[in-house]
């Protein structure tokens, strides 16, 4: 079987369609635009990758010093784990690495629910009410179908003793688990008030 040509010919260029036009009867100002438009995409994909081999590089200088520190003071650099923090001498640069973790919760939280849902109807005639819209709002998920993750787990933090409940709030906090995890860098220069500043590494900002 013979194989299409992907190839453009000489004196065509391929609209948005995927049909060819003669460049004799592309307006000026399209050819201008398109060019424009190549040109800027070239850089970016070049900033791109820049800023890709940076971040490599970075995050691993700052894992062999986090290793290096360990190994001659038995030191641990940041707070939460994964997170790291490292200060010129002079204190006017700083750059963070941090770890954000994607969670979601398994299974666990609908026999998590049932519990609770066990909990609210035996209350229902006392004066809890107010549990219920709280449990209601903790439980209700956005426009995209996610929970609250920090809703629920704050459910913890009611002084209930019921056993049922207890049981609830365990089952949520097993059911909770780590999916996904993304480093970032940010690199931040402390100006003459003694704030320190983001250095801007996107294109947004």
């Amino acid at each position: 079987m013979s194989q299409v040509s992907t190839e453009i010919p000489a004196g065509y260029k391929k609209n948005a369609q995927g049909a060819l036009i003669p460049i004799d009867r592309i307006k000026p100002i399209d050819i201008e635009r398109d060019c424009l438009v190549a040109e800027i995409v070239d850089k970016a994909r070049e900033l791109s990758k820049t800023i890709a081999d940076f971040k490599h590089s970075t995050m691993g200088d700052i894992e062999a010093f986090v290793a290096l520190s360990a190994e001659k003071y038995g030191a641990k650099l940041g707070g939460k784990v994964g997170n790291v923090t490292l200060t010129s001498f002079n204190g006017r640069y700083k750059v963070v690495r941090s770890i954000d973790e994607y969670q979601v919760f398994d299974e666990r939280l609908q026999a998590a629910k049932a519990l609770i849902d066990e909990c609210i109807t035996e209350w229902s005639a006392g004066s809890r009410s107010e549990i219920r819209t709280l449990i209601n709002r903790a439980f209700q998920v956005d426009k995209a179908g996610r929970l609250n993750i920090n809703s629920i787990l704050s459910l913890r933090r009611l002084e209930i003793t019921d056993e049922r409940w207890q049981n609830a709030m365990k089952a949520i906090g097993e059911s909770l688990q780590v999916v996904d995890s993304k480093a970032y860098i940010r690199i931040y220069e402390r100006d003459a008030d003694g704030r320190y500043n983001p250095l801007p590494l996107n294109v947004a900002a």
